[in-house]
């Protein structure tokens, strides 16, 4: 459910257990995260234990979260800004997971959030909006939590706590404000934990004000067009096999964003994405 400086918390059918992983994990560099399936020993009176991971249909680096199935990107429409950089490397994240990512926007009353819903509703993702004062999206948010195991990320300040506060109002989780000094959110949310909410398993994780890909997480250039959805319809239609999708002579990518196809913004991310990997190799992995 959770774990503190080495301590993990497990929930299991006669209640929620503290453990310590045994010492293999730490000589294999496995460290147990929110959303595993373990194997425990208990023993009373002395130190439980997780002697078992087993094995992770997905898992992620930032936010440190395994075996979920729809990742809950939540930006705002201010305070802080948008930052659509952030949200593409986490779509591209899921996409490369196999996780379904759901774009929530939230403070809605702050301002306009047409331009930005339309970037991610040309790409397929479901888009929804969502407001602390009038309470919108918030019933749409609760029911796509049923069943599943959904971690929420995004910027610090977005208000993610918030969001899971509006959902499940018993929970009541830390929340903070923008820091008008730095313009980003504090950050209230230290560790990724997962609470039982709407029929479901919701972790709330920390927030972060930029994101690298790391470990497990690295993604190689050839690879990148295969995770933004729109481009698939274009994919081997350009004039070169070899097309990078950058500014290459005849890419079909190139022209469907010159048509307004493809949001140009994420097409921006893609280069940015692109020029960030395009000198990983394989065997560096």
């Amino acid at each position: 459910m959770k774990g503190i400086g080495g301590f993990y918390y497990v929930e299991t059918a006669d209640g929620i257990f503290e453990c310590k992983a045994k010492g293999k994990f730490r000589k294999e560099r496995i460290v147990p995260l929110a959303g595993d399936r373990v194997k425990i020993t208990v023993r009373d009176g002395k130190e439980n234990t997780i002697d078992e991971i087993f094995e992770r249909k997905n898992c992620l680096k930032r936010p440190p979260v395994a075996n979920i199935d729809t990742l809950m990107i939540v930006v705002s429409v201010a305070d802080p800004a948008p930052n659509t950089l952030v949200i593409d490397k986490m779509t591209v994240l899921a996409e490369k997971n196999h996780i379904e990512p759901v774009i929530v926007i939230t403070k809605t009353d702050l301002g306009s959030f047409d331009g930005l819903s339309e970037i991610y509703t040309k790409t397929g993702y479901r888009v929804i909006p969502v407001s602390g004062k009038t309470g919108e999206g918030v019933h749409e948010v609760k029911m796509l939590l049923k069943n599943h195991l959904t971690a929420f990320t995004g910027n610090s300040g977005v208000g993610k706590s918030t969001l899971i506060n509006a959902v499940c109002p018993g929970l009541f989780l830390e929340t903070n404000s923008i820091s008008t000094k730095l313009g980003r959110g504090r950050h209230t949310t230290r560790q990724a934990e997962i609470f039982h909410v709407a029929d479901g398993l919701v972790i709330d994780t920390a927030g972060f004000s930029s994101l690298d890909f790391i470990g497990e997480d690295v993604i190689l250039k050839d690879d990148l067009q295969y995770y933004f959805p729109e481009f698939d319809q274009y994919l081997g239609q350009c004039q070169f096999v070899s097309c990078a999708h950058v500014k290459d002579k005849g890419c079909r990518i190139c022209e469907a964003v010159q048509n307004g196809d493809i949001s140009k913004s994420r097409h921006e991310s893609y280069i940015a994405l692109y020029n960030e990997v395009k000198d990983i190799k394989e065997w560096q992995l």
